[in-house]
């Protein structure tokens, strides 16, 4: 799908404008957007509001067709709601109730002349990137591991952007950005939607390597020999019992000044996960193979970022294996020690995500990073706390780390992938005491997401550092059952204002 902007002509106006289908805004209680006033030459659109066709309640839609005196072919009313200015969910829902008829159509292209400047306290740069994602949204289709394909989607391909002067030029910068976001959380969408026969962790290596090809950045993948010289026991204790060889893949975007301390993200790469000796019940077992979205977001942010030209130093680090039962398996009670040399009693194997990502913060210290952000479908607890919403925000309590969360928070805000902080304390670190170990790697169900996150700060005393849980935000089960995409928009929309030095609001 292509998109562009194009000011509006004061000469021709809405109505010279020559396009398959034009969208327009209308409110509730029969009234009409300013770009609705101009294309109701003859009173059609009025009409349809006075009969009732349409309400104006927000995402409501009414297609009229060869309105006399408007050059487009079809005019779109979209309902905006009550409010004036709009409010921010009622203009998503106005441009993903367009992206759906838009995506129905018989025109090959359209133009969206709703009123990008009118979102309360948004700019028609955020306007223009809420509606390219919406778009990209309803286009989304996997069956790349189907026989037969489904049919060549018909509907709009071209979407241009009628905008006025002032806010033509914010949102032509604004709507490549999002072009580039989409195209990463499609990468993110696909490896999470493929099966773990395909996506396997040699699968996530070679992704990032056609990655680096594509977009110069630096590569390094370690092999298990490199793993094993590293020391890297708590990573090594995940994949014991996989036929799969584990991999640690290391990207480098250095897009910044030289010295610059770059930004590190972590993904979690468990391309399946079957709990390990302390083995899952069968019932939706399917869905771990998105336990690697973590890894998957990484790649994706990385997709994004090399496509904008991002100017900041960016590293990726994707610690990636299987977790699989068998007689070489760790095995509850097991004791391992990680790359900082901190012991770990292993109570239950289907903790594993907190043991590969132990051994890669660690490993990340080498590059003396301004911050560290780790993404993790790491665990049940957090879907409890917060459902589908929100990705869970952990972070330490002091001045550096609150204005980290700041930002990741306000990046979410700010795409509508938006997290939600939960607490780290002392208190919750005696829940992983263990009699036989440095520590134990769970601490029972009560906060279980809280202690998951506080077994990670463990090994993060040397730099800024936050997790997200995204367990709960990187697929959806059910009917709609796919990778979501998410954190992609959070996690490049906080590397861009870093990029941009833009603090949190």
């Amino acid at each position: 799908m292509d998109f562009s902007i194009k000011p509006i002509d004061p000469k021709t106006g809405l109505a010279g404008i020559k396009t398959g289908c034009i969208a327009v805004g209308v409110f509730e209680d029969k009234k009409l957007s300013q770009a609705a006033k101009e294309l109701d030459r003859k009173g059609d659109i009025s009409a349809a509001l006075k009969s009732g066709d349409i309400t104006g309640k927000a995402g409501t839609t009414l297609l009229l067709r060869a309105t006399a005196g408007v050059a487009a072919e079809r005019i779109l009313l979209v309902g905006l709601g009550k409010d004036e200015p709009i409010t921010e969910k009622n203009f998503v829902s106005a441009v993903q109730a367009t992206a759906r008829v838009f995506a129905s159509l018989g025109a090959a292209d359209g133009a969206i002349a709703l009123p990008l400047e009118d979102v309360k306290a948004r700019d028609a740069a955020w306007s223009a990137c809420a509606a390219v994602l919406a778009m990209r949204d309803a286009s989304y289709r996997f069956d790349s591991t189907k026989s037969k394909k489904e049919p060549a989607q018909g509907g709009v391909r071209k979407v241009t952007f009628l905008a006025s002067g002032a806010g033509a030029s914010a949102a032509k910068a604004a709507t490549a950005q999002a072009t580039a976001i989409a195209n990463g959380m499609d990468l993110t969408r696909d490896l999470g939607n493929l099966p773990s026969n395909i996506c396997t962790p040699t699968y996530l290596a070679n992704t990032a390597k056609k990655l680096a090809k594509d977009f110069g950045f630096g590569i390094e993948v370690l092999e298990r020999k490199q793993i094993e010289a590293l020391k890297m026991g708590s990573f090594l204790s995940v994949t014991k019992g996989s036929e799969e060889p584990p991999k640690f893949i290391v990207l480098k975007h250095m897009g910044g000044k030289g010295k610059d301390a770059p930004t590190v993200l972590v993904g979690k790469g468990i391309t399946f996960d079957t709990g390990g000796i302390s083995l899952k019940p069968g019932a939706n077992m399917d869905e771990m193979k998105y336990d690697m979205c973590g890894a998957a977001s990484v790649l994706g942010t990385f997709r994004a970022i090399g496509e904008m030209g991002l100017k900041l130093n960016v590293i990726g680090v994707i610690p990636t294996c299987e977790n699989m039962p068998s007689g070489r398996a760790s095995k509850p009670g097991d004791i391992v020690t990680s790359m900082s040399g901190q012991t770990i009693e292993i109570l239950n194997t289907d903790a594993e995500g907190r043991l590969i990502l132990c051994d890669a913060l660690t490993y990340v210290e080498r590059f003396k990073p301004a911050a560290v952000v780790d993404i993790a479908t790491l665990t049940g607890a957090c879907v409890t706390a917060l459902g589908h919403h929100n990705t869970g925000l952990f972070t330490r309590h002091d001045d550096a780390h609150d204005e980290l969360a700041d930002e990741l928070l306000t990046a979410g805000k700010a795409t509508g992938d938006t997290a939600w902080r939960m607490p780290i304390e002392d208190a919750y670190q005696e829940q992983l005491k263990s009699n036989f170990a440095d520590m134990a790697n769970i601490g029972g169900p009560p906060g279980g997401s809280i202690t998951a996150a506080c077994f990670l700060e463990r090994y993060t005393k040397k730099y800024t550092w936050a997790h997200l849980d995204i367990a709960g935000t990187a697929w959806k089960s059910g009917a709609a059952k796919g990778a979501t995409g998410r954190p992609v928009p959070l996690l490049t929309t906080f590397l861009l204002n870093r990029a941009n030095g833009k603090k949190a609001a």
